[in-house]
């Protein structure tokens, strides 16, 4: 029978001498490597009696413990000394100057909500919010959409569990557009009221135009006596301004939504040269390029009714755009997912610096 002990001292001993993380290495090997000593004692156990594996079983296994103990002990304090030596050998001198300065920028997304703010704010609209987790009778009910209407259907929706309802029993979801901050606005606020609503929306959508989540802004206005023609001043004035050129004007096509009436697609039309292609728009026979660009409409009756107020006394109207959108087409991008990646080169490129805030005096886009 071996001096189990004897050997055991000797290697433990051999491992806390070891100079360096490679002469530790070659221990280990010596020990448990396939050939190593203590692993040549494991393979010896297949071949005792019964009642030599029950008395040198359990010395050969602690003998294997205490070695793989120290290589481990041993390990640690090489590695800890040679950090220390690292770390007393390396300075970093902090008053050199940097290579190069650290800069932020502001998102295009960013930068257009702020545009967007100072443009309405100087027409005397309000920024309103709401959550972005929705019931489906604001977001829905509310604003005259009927439980058939496609926009409900699972595919373009995203819905939250079928338990998980609000206290008044109603479905919850990711808000579909910003039309329900509306809602909440007219419910809580006496008219009249002028407000625009950004923020995240979600659909389930996604190409090199659509994204899961994007942006998006609406508009509303509630008073007495309002009319398309109000709708259209608006527009056309924001246009102007968010796009810094006086060319633009509006044509408005006759369309359908469920919770404006009459509803109108707007077009946003702009001279060009004879001949020059502009992406996404067509052109007519008086020099204008034109690209289909928000929806909007007098806010319908039912709607104003849903919310508590008197349709014969208030009038209304909505618009509403993609704030990606926007971008895209004011700062030449042509690809929406880009908008999420988080590369830092696309963001240095298409980014705003801090100091480059929007006012009208100064300029919307400087």
């Amino acid at each position: 029978m071996s001096d189990y002990p004897a050997l055991q001292a000797r290697l433990v001993a051999d491992i806390g001498a070891a100079p360096d993380l490679d002469a530790l290495e070659s221990l280990r090997v010596a020990a448990l490597g396939k050939t190593g000593s203590v692993s040549a004692l494991l393979k010896t156990l297949g071949a005792m009696s019964t009642e030599e594996r029950q008395e040198q079983g359990p010395q050969i296994h602690a003998l294997r413990e205490a070695v793989t103990t120290a290589i481990a002990e041993r390990k640690a304090a090489l590695e800890g000394a040679a950090l220390e030596a690292k770390l007393a050998d390396e300075r970093l001198d902090m008053t050199l100057p940097a290579a190069e300065t650290p800069r932020g920028s502001v998102h295009p997304v960013s930068q257009v909500m702020d545009e967007l703010a100072e443009i309405f704010a100087d027409m005397g609209f309000a920024v309103a919010t709401g959550p972005e987790i929705e019931d489906d009778w604001r977001n829905f009910t509310a604003l005259n959409i009927p439980e058939t209407h496609p926009a409900r259907a699972m595919h373009d929706t995203f819905y939250f569990p079928s338990q998980m309802k609000d206290a008044e029993g109603r479905a919850m979801l990711l808000r579909t557009h910003t039309s329900p901050v509306q809602i909440r606005t007219m419910m809580e606020k006496a008219p009249p009221i002028r407000i625009i609503a950004p923020g995240r929306v979600y659909r389930s959508d996604s190409d090199a135009t659509h994204t899961p989540m994007f942006h998006q802004v609406e508009g509303l206005v509630i008073d007495r006596g309002i009319h398309m023609g109000h709708l259209k001043w608006t527009l056309e004035t924001f246009l102007k301004a968010y796009f810094e050129r006086d060319d633009i004007v509006l044509r408005l096509r006759p369309s359908y939504f469920p919770f404006t009436e009459p509803s109108a697609e707007v077009d946003v039309g702009y001279a060009v040269e004879k001949g020059r292609r502009i992406v996404g728009g067509s052109g007519d026979d008086e020099g204008h390029a034109w690209m289909e660009l928000l929806g909007s409409g007098m806010v319908n009756r039912h709607v104003i009714a849903n919310c508590g107020l008197d349709p014969d006394e208030w009038q209304g109207f909505a618009f509403g755009a993609g704030i990606d959108r926007l971008a895209m087409l004011k700062y030449g991008m042509d690809d929406l997912r880009a908008f999420f990646d988080g590369d830092l080169r696309w963001l240095s490129h298409y980014g705003f610096g801090a100091l480059s805030v929007p006012t009208l005096s100064g300029g919307i886009s400087a």
